[in-house]
């Protein structure tokens, strides 16, 4: 609870933090981040030359077609109408309209490379998004993790999300408009040359003049744009503090005192929005100054040009370059440039700042202190005890009809366990329970002799594994998808992983253990095989099977179980085969009124259930 200041208490003027003011040395920190973003654009670049080469080679046909626009546009005039020829004249102009209609093709091309650039890019900062929030959390939930709130990062959702789709959007947008000036303004001041040198002592004034101006505005506009993000990022941080704070904050008076800082941070989001309108305005002079100048000065200058021996169909042809050329494609750069480029450098320069260093892994449980795997006759002893389940109730809902009602199940170190039931009825719920990801409405759960609920969520992989029947595999090398469980396992370990569970074709088939996956080229079967690598190469004593197996066929699904089932430790299966459960040393029956517990032939003598599930799984193997 907040410390509140007393109602006799003479209030405390409220300064900004020394967060909320500029750093008084900032062209540093602005350079650093300069060469990053620059190295990390650099780099995306280089790795796509090829896509550059084609996007080029596009931009070339449509410089082609700026030429032909304004040089026919003057010849029409001077080789044709101005001259009594009119048929002449609309040859040339059907020339330029052949030129304009071959623009669709060239645009198609451009827009069929671009995602090859944009999606990399959005790929790699997703990529950097997960990791870093991923290291932030281990690090929170480790005890290394930040203050307030939890210690949770409140903005790795808008990192994943929104700032990467503006980096991405904002980047699409910089190589379109930036692609298109260069090649436009090439075609249109070699048809400006070619028309009248004269041209060229008219419009590149101005045009410089505006493009100087407009490029010494963008770092400040990027300071602006920064500013701008600041502040939205500390009013969503502020919403959220007092959205959860809410309570404490009446109980302790301290409503004005977080109106105050909600007003300051909305305020200052309001003032950094006024500065990049600001920086708009500036951005729109230096249009007005490189695009619009240039016509008026063209028109002011006509007969000075006339005299010097231009014609006037050159003079069209100038304008038309201008007008239909430069000033558009000059407008689609200012614009981009100024806003999506300013967003891009400064979403870039958040997501491509350096990772959080690795944090030091959760200490696992003693090896030790796990019994060594039992033998079969453990039922009968008493081995420790992997998993206990004591009067537990979980539903679906409040209200809903319970899906595991008062069960009671205990499971010995050492043994295998298959749970088999109708669709529907609680097998993956009994798994989410026994693994803590589910709380159940009541009852205890323990591993290892340790309450579930009372675990602290970072210790609890460290206890037991859970492998889903929806397999995830991520693009990376085969070998750290086996290693994810345990990135420290050595290449023996991982050897002796292949070896058990028979992965070697797969192996073969990807083109090694250190050969990069592509997940969408994988099938539902081998996804599986990978995950149940995992499983067998975790150091966690329990692994629970949530049909994990169900995309394999019954020789695979045969293997990986043997194999699971002889590491050390503890194996518990939602078995969807007669031979799955036929392999456990027990089985778990659920029926949604009372669970029967026994071995095959103890099922087959007290559970009708049981009966009618052989009697299936008999006729469909027939």
């Amino acid at each position: 609870m907040s410390p509140a200041a007393s109602p006799g208490r003479a209030k405390e003027p409220i300064t900004p933090k020394a967060t909320d003011r500029p750093a008084p040395s900032a062209a540093p920190a602005e350079t650093d981040s300069a060469r990053r973003v620059t190295a990390f654009l650099r780099s995306l670049l280089l790795r796509r030359t090829g896509v550059l080469v084609k996007l080029a080679a596009w931009s070339a046909a449509e410089s082609a077609q700026t030429f032909l626009g304004g040089y026919c546009v003057a010849r029409a005039l001077d080789d044709g109408f101005l001259r009594g020829a009119p048929s002449t004249g609309l040859l040339w102009l059907a020339g330029a309209a052949v030129a304009i209609l071959l623009g669709a093709p060239v645009v198609r091309g451009v827009f069929a490379q671009l995602p090859h650039l944009t999606e990399p890019l959005r790929d790699q900062l997703v990529q950097g998004s997960v990791v870093r929030a991923l290291r932030t959390a281990t690090a929170t939930a480790t005890g290394g993790g930040g203050s307030g709130g939890g210690g949770t990062d409140a903005t790795a959702v808008s990192r994943l999300t929104s700032q990467t789709e503006i980096a991405r959007d904002s980047f699409a947008g910089l190589v379109l408009a930036t692609r298109s000036f260069v090649f436009v303004a090439v075609g249109a001041l070699v048809g400006l040359l070619s028309l009248a040198p004269q041209f060229l002592l008219v419009v590149l004034p101005p045009l410089v003049l505006g493009l100087a101006l407009f490029t010494a505005s963008l770092r400040p506009m990027a300071r602006a744009q920064h500013r701008y993000l600041d502040a939205d990022e500390a009013v969503g941080r502020r919403a959220g503090i007092t959205r959860t704070a809410l309570r404490d904050t009446v109980a302790c008076g301290a409503q004005e005192a977080t109106g105050a800082q909600n007003r300051r941070a909305v305020e200052e989001a309001a003032a950094a929005q006024r500065a990049l309108a600001r920086w708009a305005s500036v951005r729109t002079f230096s249009v007005a100054t490189a695009g619009q100048l240039p016509v008026l000065l063209l028109l002011a200058t006509a007969p000075w040009l006339l005299r010097q021996g231009v014609t006037a169909g050159a003079v069209v042809g100038a304008l038309t370059y201008v007008l239909q050329s430069l000033l558009p494609a000059l407008h689609t750069l200012m614009t981009v440039l100024g806003a999506a480029g300013a967003r891009l450098f400064v979403v870039l320069d958040r997501l491509t700042q350096p990772l959080p260093p690795v944090p030091a892994p959760s200490p696992a449980p003693d090896p030790a202190a796990v019994p060594p795997r039992p033998r079969r006759t453990c039922r009968t002893g008493r081995a420790a005890t992997a998993l206990e389940l004591r009067h537990v109730r979980a539903a679906y809902g409040p209200g809903a009809r319970p899906v595991l009602d008062a069960l009671e199940l205990t499971v010995e170190q050492g043994e295998h366990i298959a749970v088999v039931g109708p669709s529907g009825i609680g097998k993956s719920t009994l798994l989410h329970v026994a693994a803590g990801m589910l709380t159940p409405d009541r009852g205890d759960v323990r591993l290892f002799g340790r309450d579930v609920a009372a675990c602290p969520p970072s210790e609890l992989p460290a206890l037991r594994v859970l492998i889903p029947q929806e397999a995830y595999v991520f693009t990376g090398t085969l070998r750290d998808n086996l290693r994810y469980l345990r990135p420290d396992a050595d290449r023996a370990a991982v050897d002796r992983t292949v070896d058990a569970l028979a992965l070697a074709p797969l192996v073969d088939r990807v083109g090694g253990l250190d050969r990069t996956l592509t997940p969408d080229a994988l099938s539902l079967g081998e996804r599986q095989r990978i995950a149940l690598g995992r499983a067998h190469l975790a150091p966690a004593p329990l692994l629970l099977l949530d049909e994990a197996t169900c995309h394999l066929d019954p020789v695979a699904e045969a293997t990986a179980e043997r194999a699971l089932s002889a590491r050390p430790g503890t194996l518990v299966v939602v078995a969807h085969r007669l031979s799955s459960a036929l392999r456990a040393d027990r089985i778990l029956v659920l029926d949604g009124t009372l669970a029967r517990y026994g071995t095959h032939d103890e099922l087959l003598a007290r559970s009708a259930l049981y009966r009618d599930l052989v009697g299936h799984w008999s006729r469909v193997r027939a």
